[in-house]
């Protein structure tokens, strides 16, 4: 089992690490103005999206513009969402008469897609009319991707360019992150699931009767698409209740390979668009070099979690180990067609993005299987992270890193010949304390409250687990969840809205702000006393101050649920 794990992570990280230096270095093309193999066909699309929009794509934007702009389109993007789910029952492209959200749920999911969390309080398909799937929930998927990427090209634009008071303009990185590097992704990897058996059609529901003679309800409708946005994305939303479990959205094991790949590749990529637009690809080779080591990490754990199995089941006499007739280890929550390592691995995957896809239920992880997803996402989302979100909120812990670098050697910290002073570090200790306290207070106010409690179906450690999880998530703008908690009340869907939309923009424009401040300094030559931030010290650096950061911010909570759990299930006394 130790080499079947070793070789499916080490496959998986390979091909990652091969597919994102191309696709890196054809996003710094795109996003710099230049020319590439899809301008002939994309060009004039750009040109006319432009024209009809009004939008002068050239004009360049301070930060707060930059920042003005972003917001200004999640709000309206928000406000049609929330409208179509609204009035669902009477547009088209609902053959099974699906009726309108309740106002609260409506809210909850609008701000989830807004945000690119796509948490889902709601089965899939028996709620949303397949206009409410393409023309709302895909829709966002695009485009609050699309976003994140626009606002990471901004941020490395400020810690790369000099003496600038603008970091380019936010319709023109959003048009080009639709159309250049998401669209074309997206329409042949759809055709890949496609032919793989993910259906791809506006039929009703079939209703069909079993051997048994029961009749059985078949759901169809445009899976494809909506399946290869939500993991090249990193949204996670599914068409059905069970997300990526489901055989109509990840039939096979190349789909599973595929899909997991789609969730890392792009994140992956921004590290080496870092390294271009830099002038120097070891910067981005750092930052890649991190993150990979954060990942090779979390999943070992994860995976060695789950093969060594319930010691409660080892005291009752259970064989638990591997053999040719069953799989070994925790199974509970699983899909036989992905056996744990691979369920481990995407639980790793889909957390280390802000993607949320699931392929198993993480209520059913071991507690220290579950504290791998729950760790991934309060380290901040930045193990390649969401696309975009991921780097720049890694960008903020290295300029976090760099400043305690300076103090140990006693001079000014630099990053890419920028002095790092006291706004920067302002501005990056706001980024760094408002993803736990929107996180912490939202999960404080749930274990407060009567209608908090009574969403746990769990008691003891893991129901707090549970809270601790949702809020996490919501944070982090995730999506995943444990599965246990009843998260489709009044209570819940407000608040976890409301973190969610906290989560995406009061960190958003904190490092816009730190690009705008950067981007004004003037570059410094390199000195003897300058700490190179491309070895192996500066990545061992940065990936220390990341963990202790997320240590002393979570590590009491992580005590309460996940870590008392998992001593419990050693003792036996549960509860």
């Amino acid at each position: 089992m130790l080499w079947n794990a070793i070789i499916q992570v080490g496959i998986f990280t390979v091909l990652v690490t091969v597919l994102s230096v191309p696709l890196g270095l054809y996003m710094a093309r795109v996003f710099a103005g230049e020319r590439t193999f899809m301008d002939p066909v994309l060009k004039p699309l750009e040109r006319a999206i432009y024209r009809l929009s009004g939008i002068d794509a050239a004009a360049e934007m301070t930060w707060a513009e930059y920042a003005i702009a972003m917001l200004l389109f999640s709000v309206v993007g928000m406000i049609l969402l929330y409208a179509i789910e609204r009035l669902q029952a009477m547009l088209p492209f609902n053959p099974q008469a699906f009726g309108a959200l309740a106002p609260d749920l409506a809210f909850n999911t609008a701000a989830s897609f807004t945000t690119n969390t796509n948490w889902q309080a709601y089965g899939g398909e028996s709620t949303m009319s397949y206009l409410t799937q393409m023309a709302g929930l895909a829709f966002h998927n695009f485009v609050s991707a699309a976003s994140g990427i626009a606002v990471a090209i901004a941020v490395i634009r400020g810690f790369v360019r000099r003496s600038s008071k603008t970091l380019g303009n936010f319709w023109f990185d959003l048009v080009r992150a639709t159309l250049w590097v998401l669209l074309p992704i997206s329409i042949v990897f759809a055709l890949v699931l496609v032919w793989q058996g993910v259906p791809q059609n506006l039929s009703p529901y079939v209703h069909a009767k079993t051997l048994e003679g029961a009749e059985q309800v078949i759901a169809q409708g445009p899976v494809a698409s909506q399946e290869v946005i939500k993991e090249l994305g990193t949204n996670g939303g599914g068409f059905f209740n069970a997300n990526s479990a489901h055989p109509y959205e990840n039939p096979t094991p190349l789909t599973n390979l595929l899909e997991m790949i789609g969730i890392f590749v792009i994140g992956a990529g921004l590290t080496h668009t870092f390294g271009k637009m830099a002038g120097d690809r070891r910067q981005g080779w750092a930052l890649f070099a991190a993150m990979a080591l954060l990942f090779i990490v979390g999943a070992g754990a994860a995976i060695w979690a789950e093969q060594r199995g319930n010691p409660q089941f080892a005291a009752m006499g259970v064989n638990q180990h591997a053999t040719a007739a069953q799989s070994g280890g925790n199974m509970e929550g699983k899909e036989v067609r992905y056996g744990i390592v691979n369920s481990a691995l995407w639980a790793t995957v889909t957390t280390d993005t802000s993607c949320g896809a699931v392929n198993a239920m993480h209520d059913s992880f071991t507690p220290l299987g579950g504290l791998v997803p729950l760790l991934n996402m309060q380290i901040g989302e930045i193990i390649f992270g969401g696309v975009g979100s991921g780097l720049f909120g890694m960008l903020v812990m290295a300029v976090l890193s760099v400043f305690i670098a300076g103090l140990m050697v006693g001079r000014t910290p630099e990053y890419l010949g920028k002095k790092i002073e006291s706004r920067e570090m302002k501005l990056a200790m706001f980024y760094v304390l408002i993803f736990p306290a929107v996180i912490l207070l939202g999960a404080m106010i749930a274990m407060s409250s009567k209608a908090g409690l009574a969403g746990i179906s769990n008691p003891g450690p893991h129901g707090f687990s549970q809270i601790l999880y949702a809020y996490t998530e919501a944070g982090a703008n995730n999506g995943s969840a444990f599965g246990g908690l009843n998260a489709n009340t009044t209570f819940f869907n407000y608040t976890l809205g409301l973190v969610m939309l906290f989560g995406r923009f009061l960190m958003k424009i904190p490092a816009l702000a730190l690009a705008g401040s950067l981007a004004a300094k003037k570059s410094i030559p390199s000195s003897a006393g300058t700490f190179p931030t491309t070895g192996v010290i500066f990545v061992a650096l940065l990936v220390g101050v990341i963990l202790i950061v997320a240590a002393l911010t979570f590590f009491p909570a992580d005590a309460l649920g996940p870590i008392v759990e998992h001593f419990a299930l050693y003792t036996g006394k549960l509860y």
